[in-house]
């Protein structure tokens, strides 16, 4: 299934064409090697085949002198003059995706205490789970419930018909993730699972692949001293095929001294939190039900009929992403109730 898939420029309010990263080679893997091959398809999602599959294609310096530096990063359409390290630093793919960049400069943030702020650069999904609202995505994406797994059923049943927003990061976004609110890490933990890929393709293919990859859940309370005053949030950082592992890097000053996030540990709004290794990647925030009211703009796109998505293909209606900057805003208090 070789479709066009479009999103939308939030900035720009644009219908661009996204040029799916080895498009051919995911169709194979998810159609005819899944069906044909099931043991082959699992030994190329696993854990050892995604990491080699990683280091061929991310370490070498092939790649960006190819072309070039400059020719390699235009190609990708990355600006590099917002990139903290010289170009003549960045002289491998590895280092190109795991890039810093002047965030604070480039990726202006709101001031205001209630917003919540995109965690990436990245094309988003809204959704809620309950089945009465315009925004409910059947359980194609993920299950909740799975999704926030390891016996972690208090949980589960906080977010209980809450709301949630699927942030996808192709190979060429900046692969840091950032805070999306401030207040308390309550709970921290890693899930084991394998490494699906995240083109669209392969999502609307499986069922729920989101929650079988492996991932990493952060479990935010705001509603403390300094906080953004909306409930509880989760953060999931999903691996996808090619990712080695999620870096955690918290720093409050640019990237300086990094630290571990873990319980008990205070976290400001905006400021990197982990770092993607090399590749496509997804991170998810859920939240409490009624606690939030997403951004119109991005609600609007969601349903823009113009446009034309694998989503929409798979789940028969118009279900559009928005490109969005992290530190931009995506949703605030809801202050109805």
């Amino acid at each position: 299934m070789y479709t066009k898939h479009q999103y939308i420029n939030r900035i720009t309010g644009k219908i661009c064409n996204e040029r799916l990263s080895g498009d051919r080679a995911v169709n194979f893997l998810y159609s005819n090697l899944r069906e044909n091959a099931p043991t082959l398809f699992n030994a190329l999602i696993s854990p050892w085949a995604s990491n080699l599959l990683g280091i061929i294609h991310y370490k070498s310096i092939i790649g960006a002198k190819l072309f070039g530096n400059k020719d390699f990063f235009q190609s990708l359409n990355i600006n590099y003059k917002e990139c903290l390290d010289s170009l003549d630093n960045l002289d491998t793919l590895e280092k190109i995706f795991e890039r810093k960049i002047r965030y604070w400069d480039c990726r202006p943030m709101p001031s205001e205490e209630t917003f919540v702020v995109s965690p990436c650069d990245a094309r988003v999904l809204l959704g809620l789970f309950r089945d009465t609202s315009k925004l409910f995505i059947k359980k194609k994406f993920f299950s909740y419930e799975e999704l926030l797994a390891n016996g972690q059923t208090s949980w589960t049943r906080l977010f209980l018909d809450g709301d949630f927003a699927i942030f996808r990061l192709t190979p060429e976004k900046y692969h840091y993730n950032h805070t999306p609110v401030s207040g308390k890490i309550v709970d921290f933990y890693e899930i084991d699972g394998v490494y699906h890929s995240c083109n669209p393709s392969a999502v609307i293919t499986l069922m729920t692949p989101y929650s079988k990859n492996k991932r990493i859940v952060t479990i935010i309370d705001t509603n403390v001293a300094g906080g953004s005053n909306i409930g509880i949030v989760a953060m999931v950082e999903i691996v996808a095929l090619a990712i080695g592992k999620i870096i955690q890097c918290y720093s409050e000053t640019e990237y300086k001294d990094p630290l571990p996030a873990k319980k008990g540990m205070f976290i400001n709004k905006g400021v990197p939190k982990s770092l993607y290794r090399p590749g496509s990647s997804t991170t998810v925030l859920i939240f409490q039900k009624n606690m939030i009211k997403f951004a119109e703009d991005l609600i609007l796109n969601m349903h823009n009929k113009y446009a034309e998505s694998r989503f929409s293909i798979g789940f028969k209606r118009p279900l559009i992403e928005s490109d969005v900057n992290v530190r931009s805003y995506i949703a605030t208090q809801n202050n109805s109730f």
